[in-house]
């Protein structure tokens, strides 16, 4: 099949939460199949259709085998189809679309369902017990930190890199703090205007006090200032 006759039939995500806000229990898979029913709803293709699963996450630990295959399943995918899943860290969902473009470009395959899921407020802490702790205190490894934001081969944090940018290309604190404003501002002027509503599949969730639909992104910041800016902390 030739690249120019393959195509993106439809395309969705949830809204993007807040660090332990609205999805902070909700694992990945559970997101990540919310939104395949979504984007095939949406393109009129039948569950039963989808020849394979290519989904991006790079922070699987606790989530149980294979959590790509999880939300396939969840979503009604049959479980003939093969699911699978991508580390390649801040691209692995453009590389999961990347690689079923592949796919369906050697014929191994019709219809593809790729991207990501991920959860930062659901990644766990762990600790390496198996030869037990004789004396002293136990640490315990964040595996955000470890797995998702810490350089394997210098042990740099991705705000160290931040850092390192802003010094190699000058940018002051103030730079980046106007920068942030503007870029929030925009933010919620296009939320208001309902700019994303189209994109965003609402995702259900239950609460002692009944369901709670979130259906709008929890990480924009109404009314920011640079005033308001300047007095937050570092990351």
């Amino acid at each position: 099949m030739s690249n120019s006759s393959i195509v993106i039939a439809s395309a969705g995500r949830t809204a993007v939460g807040s660090f332990n806000g609205a999805f902070g229990t909700v694992p990945a898979h559970e997101l990540g199949a919310a939104v395949i029913k979504g984007v095939l709803a949406r393109a009129g293709v039948d569950a039963g259709e989808v020849d394979e699963v290519i989904l991006g996450q790079v922070l699987a630990a606790g989530e149980g085998q294979n959590p790509a295959r999880q939300a396939a399943i969840k979503a009604g995918i049959p479980k003939e189809a093969t699911a699978w899943g991508v580390n390649q860290l801040c691209g692995s969902g453009l590389r999961a679309v990347a690689l079923g473009m592949q796919q369906i470009a050697t014929g191994d395959a019709n219809i593809i369902v790729a991207g990501g899921q991920e959860s930062m407020s659901m990644a766990p802490h762990a600790a390496h017990l198996r030869g037990g702790t004789k004396m002293g205190d136990m640490k315990m490894i964040d595996t955000m930190i470890k797995d998702g934001l810490t350089d394997a081969f210098h042990g740099y944090h991705m705000g160290i890199t931040a850092e390192n940018v802003a010094r190699q290309w000058q940018l002051s604190r103030d730079d980046q703090d106007q920068f942030a404003v503007a870029s929030q501002n925009k933010a919620e002027a296009a939320q208001k205007a309902g700019r994303f509503a189209d994109e965003i599949i609402p995702y259900v969730i239950q609460t002692r006090k009944g369901d709670v639909t979130v259906d709008a992104d929890e990480y924009i910041r109404h009314g920011a200032t640079l005033e308001a800016m300047g007095k937050l902390r570092p990351a």
